[in-house]
């Protein structure tokens, strides 16, 4: 009899923790923010949490409970798969259901379950936890629409860029002239079909190489000679192929963020260009060498009719036989100025290279002009260091003419009464030489052809209709054949400066051209 007390006890005890438990459980479930119910091992809900209640709107819990779990569910088949699965695997995590809701509303939600175990193992049943999804999904569908749309301007940009590249590489093929694209190590990475024409090459046999490696062929070797330093600016020069084909190299650096990528090698045939110019300089010096003759002897003949050599002339011949004596003077100084063109661009210019003080020079020629300074009126000012200037190595003659065509210029171009100042100066490792007149100055618009051969300013031509526009050209070819620079600043009827400056040390590095 008191064993049967006892056990009573004991059991009325544990049904009392068993409650306490199933009432800590609810209260635990209820304040979850996940919706939970218990659900019966034949899939019966039997209890539910709050939150459950809200998500589901089945606000009177009698109204759900004892209902099968597929009452809050659309996809049955896909519900009955999940079930299965909890069975199996005692529990499952995350996968996606429809929630239908009691007024009718389908909520996507994300659901996870595990089975309840009584001590002997036995199923008693499992927890069905649901999360509403909505703003998830919402928030998936617009960035799946975000990705669409930027999946499909991507598409569209890089067709277009297909399109452009395909453009531009027929441009390239179709070009006239010859390209050449090198990377940022100096290797070659394209070459249209005329640059293979031109140097005789085949692209397979070239793309990759280096410019090193380019240079072992026979066509590429000229062009070490110009790319012998890594190219940083706009590069142009001559370059010759072979006899009679001669090519004009353009190259520039790439850029991409301001580093440099590479560069480009455009190459232009002008070998034709070349040839008429050669045959217009040939002409040119076969034309003056033959007038030059006659024009002597026609000098010679006037001389002496002006000195009275033959016979006696009134004083009106004399006047007339002098505007002729004038106008062969200028014929023969328009023949010597083609000569000295022609010499130019035959590349032999510079016969005489000796040591001298170029402020002779500029006081002999200007003493030359000295009568024609005193007709106009004209302020002209020496400037020149206490101190000699040192000598540099120099052609004499041609460094007078090159002053000379300066000087005269100023003196004609500048009006009665005005300024001249010439000034000789050293600075750092050369001499430099100006001369600023307060003249008519050069237009603007017409300053970058001051040194093309048979220039003249417009306003220039109005005023003395005399010259033949080779003056400047001369004195540049000069200059820059000292390895000296010339240059000029200029405004409209302000007057103009032209500078010009001769290396001290090209006599030591001996880099003067010389010919004979």
């Amino acid at each position: 009899m008191a064993e049967d007390s006892s056990r009573d006890k004991k059991i009325k005890m544990l049904e009392e923790d068993i409650d306490d438990l199933q009432k800590y459980i609810e209260e635990f479930t209820s304040f979850l923010p996940i919706a939970v119910c218990d659900v019966s091992p034949i899939n019966i809900i039997i209890g539910v949490n709050r939150t459950f209640q809200e998500l589901t709107g089945y606000k009177e819990i009698d109204a759900i409970i004892g209902k099968p779990l597929a009452t809050i569910f659309l996809e049955k088949e896909k519900l009955d798969g999940i079930i299965a699965e909890i069975f199996k695997k005692s529990a499952i995590k995350e996968k996606e259901l429809t929630l239908f809701t009691q007024d009718k509303r389908k909520i996507p939600v994300s659901v996870s379950a595990a089975l309840r175990k009584d001590k002997k193992r036995a199923v008693i049943g499992y927890f069905f936890g649901i999360t509403d999804i909505s703003e998830l999904k919402e928030f998936q569908a617009k960035l799946e629409e975000k990705v669409k749309e930027r999946t499909k301007e991507l598409m569209e940009a890089s067709a277009k860029a297909r399109e452009e590249r395909n453009k531009t590489l027929s441009i390239i093929s179709d070009l006239t002239d010859g390209l050449l694209v090198f990377d940022k190590n100096d290797a070659l990475s394209l070459i249209n079909p005329q640059a293979e024409k031109m140097l005789e090459v085949q692209k397979t046999d070239v793309l990759g190489k280096s410019l090193v490696g380019l240079y072992a062929l026979p066509n590429f070797l000229p062009f070490s000679k110009i790319f012998d330093t890594r190219l940083r600016e706009l590069l142009r020069k001559e370059v010759k192929i072979k006899e009679n084909f001669i090519l004009e190299v353009s190259a520039i650096a790439t850029k991409k963020q301001k580093k440099n990528t590479g560069f480009i090698v455009i190459l232009h045939d002008i070998s034709r260009e070349k040839l008429v110019e050669k045959m217009k300089t040939e002409f040119v010096s076969l034309a003056a060498h033959q007038l030059r003759t006659p024009l002597s002897a026609i000098k010679w003949s006037l001389k002496n009719f002006l000195s009275g050599d033959l016979g006696k002339m009134n004083s009106k011949q004399q006047e007339q036989l002098g505007e002729v004596y004038k106008s062969n003077e200028r014929m023969i100084d328009l023949i010597d100025d083609l000569l000295d063109v022609t010499r130019i661009e035959e590349g032999r210019y510079l016969y005489n290279l000796v040591s001298y003080d170029v402020c002779k020079i500029a006081k002999a020629v200007i003493a030359r002009h000295k009568d024609r300074i005193a007709e106009k009126k004209i302020e002209l000012s020496l400037q020149h260091p206490k101190c000699k200037l040192p000598e540099v190595m120099i052609d004499v003659e041609k460094m007078e003419l090159a002053i000379n065509n300066l000087i005269e210029n100023a003196v004609r171009y500048t009006a009665s009464g005005g300024k001249i100042i010439v000034s000789l100066k050293k600075t750092d490792d050369k001499i430099e030489f100006s001369i600023k007149d307060s003249g008519i100055g050069i237009p603007r618009d017409q300053q970058k052809r001051v040194f093309e051969k048979f220039f003249r300013g417009s306003n220039a031509v109005k005023i003395e209709t005399e010259g033949t526009g080779l003056g400047l050209f001369i004195a540049k070819n000069i200059i820059e054949a000292h390895g000296g620079r010339i240059w000029f600043e200029s405004e409209e009827k302000k007057g103009t400066t032209f500078y010009f400056s001769i290396p001290l040390e090209t006599s030591k590095k001996g880099v003067l051209p010389s010919s004979s």
